[in-house]
């Protein structure tokens, strides 16, 4: 007989992101104090500059010049994101929470991701996203952050 202890689960697993590096906080939050296009060209170089940084892609989308550039920025934010919540231990299913504030990134990319593929007609990957965001957080995701 063995001496581990038998552990029970609590319900459905709850992920939650890891805080981002500091100075990637640090240089999104000054890029954001600039105005019009030096924003966005600030926000793109902190893309640039740390590709796995979910916030910055979630800002990125934003702040797109029009609907495929945003698409565009909000896909590569959702898909970071699946890799990150896969690393931190996310295997499909469970929740991923708008009340963790390292979760925004991801779910401002999804939410994003599903408003411009409405906007482009992809209404299948639209209603997807939907979907996803209440299995994620059946609580809901505000519509602005």
């Amino acid at each position: 007989m063995s001496d581990l202890p038998i552990q029970f689960s609590s319900g459905i697993p709850t992920t939650v992101l890891p805080a981002p590096d500091p100075a990637d906080a640090e240089r999104l939050a000054a890029a954001l104090e600039l105005d019009g296009e030096a924003r966005r060209t600030a926000v793109a170089a902190c893309v640039a500059a740390s590709p796995r940084f979910l916030a910055g892609w979630a800002e990125l989308g934003d702040l797109g010049r029009d609907t495929i550039e945003r698409y565009a920025a909000y896909r590569v934010g959702y898909h970071r994101g699946l890799d990150t919540l896969r690393a931190n231990g996310w295997r499909g299913s469970g929740y991923v929470r708008w009340a963790e504030q390292t979760n925004h990134g991801f779910l401002r990319s999804l939410r994003g991701l599903g408003a411009m593929a409405a906007e482009i007609g992809e209404d299948d990957e639209a209603e997807r996203c939907v979907q996803f965001l209440l299995q994620l957080d059946p609580s809901g995701i505000p519509a602005t952050s």
